[in-house]
């Protein structure tokens, strides 16, 4: 299989990376800075070259293009894994920072949005044609109890809409489409008391990709493969 993964030189894009890469799996990474992710460099320099770096930044609409430019190149892709995200700036009601708003909706909303767009071509060059976007419990409705955090979960809300209309619009071209929900996990975004580590998160995440079924399109699950209410 050979995957494009977003966001992956730390957290879970990086852990997705080093456990696909030792199944045997080929991977085009997108970070920020590839000259800046050194544990990716190592990846890459032991993977006999099934890792690639990549510049990308996806809320750059000619970042997204020159990096689908680089990861098409006529060849077949059979997955994309949407994980970069950033989980912006809080505040009350009355004291939110639209900028930052705005910000985060670029990233976690348009960016998987513009990316999917751009890497089709490659995507139905593929066998698997499966397109998995990090979404987040704190997207759905149904669940929020708590409030806050209102930049983050709008811009999950909205992926998680954009994810289901992808299913729509390209189920019938054998596309699997899904959002995912990692845990509450020991990242940089997570910190470091939450109970979940990327290894155990990813390892779900993967476990779920892997058993996808043409009905499972359209749907929101955990990383154990549990249905999340819309």
């Amino acid at each position: 299989m050979r995957y494009a993964i977003t966001g992956a030189s730390r957290g879970l894009g990086l852990e997705f990376v080093r456990q696909l890469l030792n199944r045997g799996d080929s991977i085009d990474a997108g970070v920020r800075s590839p000259s800046e992710a050194r544990q990716l460099q190592e990846l890459a320099q032991g993977s006999e070259g099934r890792l690639r770096l990549h510049a990308l930044d996806v809320a750059d609409p000619k970042s997204v293009e020159a990096f689908a430019t680089s990861v098409g190149q006529g060849q077949p892709l059979d997955a994309l894994i949407n994980n970069a995200g950033v989980y912006g700036k809080d505040g009350a009601l009355t004291e939110l920072d639209y900028e930052s708003m705005a910000h985060t909706f670029a990233i976690n909303t348009l960016g998987p949005l513009r990316l999917t767009a751009a890497l089709l071509p490659a995507l139905r060059r593929g066998s698997a044609r499966r397109i998995i976007h990090i979404t987040s419990q704190m997207g759905s409705i149904g669940d929020n109890g708590m409030g806050g955090s209102y930049g983050y979960r709008i811009s999950k809300a909205a992926l998680n809409m954009a994810m289901r209309n992808m299913h729509v619009d390209l189920h019938p071209e054998g596309f699997v489409t899904i959002g995912l929900h990692p845990g509450w996990v020991q990242t940089d975004m997570g910190g470091p008391q939450a109970p979940l580590r990327p290894e155990e998160s990813v390892r779900g995440m993967i476990n779920v990709i892997d058993q996808l079924k043409a009905e499972d399109g359209g749907r929101f699950f955990s990383y154990e493969g549990q249905q999340i209410p819309w």
